[in-house]
Formats: structure tokens, C-alpha cells, sequence
């Protein structure tokens, strides 16, 4: 019987077992309220709050009054463009992206033009980077919000974050992130970076599912948000909700593990995703989606030009990649972020995105190469 090999880690990570420990007694043992500040029980689930919350602002170099526990990235997202989109509309309705942004920014965007938002979509070259010269271009006084993922999670390609905020600050413009894909994986520090609105989920980095963060700027400049979940005033009356201890446990554990074992990480996986490239791409044909000078460590890929990756895939049941972002795998349309990058529908449809964690051992991506080599 095959072993099963897991190549999707830009989908999602299996929980750290130093972050399971750490979650364990506040399922049952230390159940309380982090909100019922009367008694034993709800100060020791405060305290373990406030404790997660110092883990993720020491990672990112924020303060902890500038963070906002979510459910997850899509919630973070969803409060960071919705709550600018309300509480800035005296200064305009004109917000900037990119194309090759996650759906749950799109999505969002979209259904603010239904309410008479001004988006423009930037556009990406073949290496799946923005324009700078565009983004000057578009950028106007009524701006008011400009969006751009700091890695792609399909590619891995990572946008000039610096040069980015640069231009928006420059244009009294608000600045925001999704980094959901490069959070524990590379350095981001908000302040180095000049990221106003900074989202991110646990599960990406061998934490929980079903919590996240959002960071918020205090100040130079200031962000004001309207909430978008009312109801208790929690979180600084942005985010309303009996808070999920367990989660945001998970979530500061896994962040202080993330800023610890980083660079070691990265020289393991940097190395077996070289060595997965070079077997898989030794035939022209087949070739890397994106850049490969500015990309996270983690992902690959790749197109098997005359293959369809489906196919592919199906013979392999027992090795796990993905042939796009997870969110959009039950559609049956070629991915938006490589054709925004100029693939044609053949050659999206040929890609396969392999995405490397920490617990990927050398044999299986040999074996993974095997495999694949018998097929293509």
C-alpha cells in the first residue's frame, strides 16, 4: 500500500504538537470566559489572552492594543476593507488591488462596487509582480485604501511590499496586506514594512483552524474601523464575540514557535522544494509558474505543459498538491492568478501548485519524484 505524502501546505498545516499541549486545558480544565473578569476562571482565560496576544505582536513588531482576534484571514480581510470602506467615504470610494489577489479579497471588493466603490484591478507581468509605474499611475487623492497580498498563495511570488506602502503613504493612502501565506515563514514587520491593516489565520502555520488576527494601525497614520460584528464590545468594539481562548492559545503558540525555528526551516525546505524543481522542470517543456527570485521558499508551480494537471493528479491518490488556491478548488474554471500572469487556459490547466511544510522529509520527495517521473 502507498504511504501518503502531503504537498499542500499552502492549504492548510497540521497542528504543531507543542501547540496542541498548549491548547489542551482550555477545552476543558480552564474553560473560562476571557470576559468574566469576577473570578478565577475567567481571568486565567484573560490571562492566556493576553499572553497569545504579546506571542503574535512580538512576531510581526506591533503593539497588542493593535490587534484584533478573528476567525480567521477571510474575517480579518472581510473587517479591515469593509470597515475602511465605511468609515473613509467622506475622503472618497476609490480602492485599489491586483488581480491575482486572494477571492476573499475579490469577493469583497466586488460586492463593494454594488455599493459604489470605484476598485481598480492591477494588472501583473508574466513573473506574477504588480507594475509600480501602474500603481503610481492609478493611485489618486480619493483613494483610500490600496490591497496587495505579500505572497501569492497559488506562486508563492512575493510582491515589493516596501516600495508598495511607499506610494500609498506618500498619498495619504491606507496600506493593507493579506499575508496570510508568508506569516511564520519569512520576517514581516509592520513597521519595517509600513502595513496599516495586516491579516492573518493560525492554520497556515501549524496552528488551529477557525482563529486568525487582524492588526491595526494606531498610529502615523491612524485606522479607524467600523466593526462589522456587533453585540459586547469585544476587542475594542471591532469585533464583537465571546472570544475563542482555545484558538487564540494556538494561535500565540504557534507564533512564538514560528519566530523561533524560521531560519531553520527555511534552509530544510528551501532545499527539498530545489530539489523537487530541478527533477521536475529538467525537460524544457515543463516550466516554473512565477518568479523565481522573488518567491516564498514553501511553493512550486509548475507546468507540465500537454498534461492535464487533473489527470495528473488522479493517478497519484496517494501524494496530496493542489492545482490552485483551496478555496477555489471546487470550480471548474482555469486559475485567475495564472491567467492574470498571461498562461493560457491549456497551460493553467496543466499547472500544479506543490507546497512544502516543515514536516516533509527528503525520502517522500523522492518518492514524489519517482511517482511523477513514471507519468510525464
Amino acid at each position: 500500500m502507498d504511504t501518503f505524502t502531503y504537498l499542500d501546505y499552502n492549504a492548510t498545516t497540521p497542528v504543531d504538537k507543542r501547540v496542541l499541549e498548549t491548547m489542551l486545558p482550555f477545552f476543558s480544565e480552564n474553560f473560562g470566559n476571557a470576559s468574566s473578569k469576577t473570578h478565577a476562571y475567567g481571568l486565567l482565560a484573560n490571562d492566556a489572552v493576553n499572553t497569545a496576544r504579546k506571542q503574535v505582536a512580538e512576531l510581526i513588531n506591533c503593539t497588542e492594543q493593535e490587534l484584533i482576534f478573528t476567525s480567521g484571514a477571510t474575517e480579518a480581510i472581510n473587517l479591515a476593507i469593509k470597515g475602511v470602506w465605511e468609515n473613509y467615504q467622506f475622503k472618497g470610494k476609490h480602492i485599489i488591488t491586483c488581480k491575482t489577489e486572494h477571492k476573499a479579497v475579490l469577493d469583497t471588493l466586488q460586492l463593494l462596487e454594488q455599493k459604489g466603490a470605484e476598485v481598480s484591478y492591477l494588472s501583473v507581468n508574466k513573473d506574477g509582480l504588480i507594475d509600480i509605474d501602474e500603481l503610481k499611475n492609478t493611485i489618486r487623492p480619493d483613494t483610500i485604501l490600496t490591497c496587495i497580498m505579500y505572497a501569492n498563495n497559488e506562486t508563492g511570488v512575493i510582491q515589493p511590499i516596501h516600495e508598495i506602502a511607499e506610494i500609498v503613504h506618500n498619498n495619504n493612502g491606507i496600506f493593507m496586506s493579506d499575508t496570510t501565506q508568508v506569516i511564520g515563514k519569512i520576517n514581516v514587520d509592520v513597521e519595517e514594512d509600513r502595513i496599516d491593516l495586516l491579516c492573518m489565520s493560525a492554520h497556515k502555520m501549524y496552528g488551529p483552524k477557525g482563529v486568525g488576527a487582524l492588526y491595526v494601525r494606531r498610529k502615523n497614520p491612524r485606522v479607524s474601523l467600523f466593526p462589522q460584528i456587533n453585540g459586547g464590545g469585544h476587542e475594542r468594539g471591532l469585533r464583537s464575540g465571546t472570544l475563542n481562548v482555545t484558538g487564540i492559545v494556538g494561535l500565540g503558540k504557534a507564533c512564538e514557535i514560528a519566530k523561533a525555528e524560521m531560519w531553520d526551516n527555511s534552509i530544510l525546505i528551501s532545499r527539498l522544494r530545489t530539489k523537487l524543481e530541478q527533477q521536475l522542470t529538467d525537460d524544457s517543456d515543463y516550466f516554473i509558474n512565477g518568479s523565481t527570485k522573488n518567491r516564498l521558499y514553501t511553493t512550486s508551480n509548475i507546468c507540465f505543459k500537454d498534461f492535464k494537471a487533473e489527470q495528473l493528479i488522479s493517478k497519484i491518490p496517494s501524494i496530496a498538491v493542489a492545482m490552485g488556491s483551496a478555496c477555489t478548488s471546487a470550480t471548474a474554471e482555469p486559475s485567475h492568478v495564472l491567467k492574470a500572469m498571461g498562461l493560457t487556459d491549456d497551460e493553467a490547466y496543466s499547472s500544479i501548485r506543490f507546497s512544502i511544510g516543515k514536516y516533509t522529509t527528503e525520502q517522500e520527495i523522492d518518492e514524489v519524484i519517482l511517482k511523477f517521473k513514471t507519468l510525464i
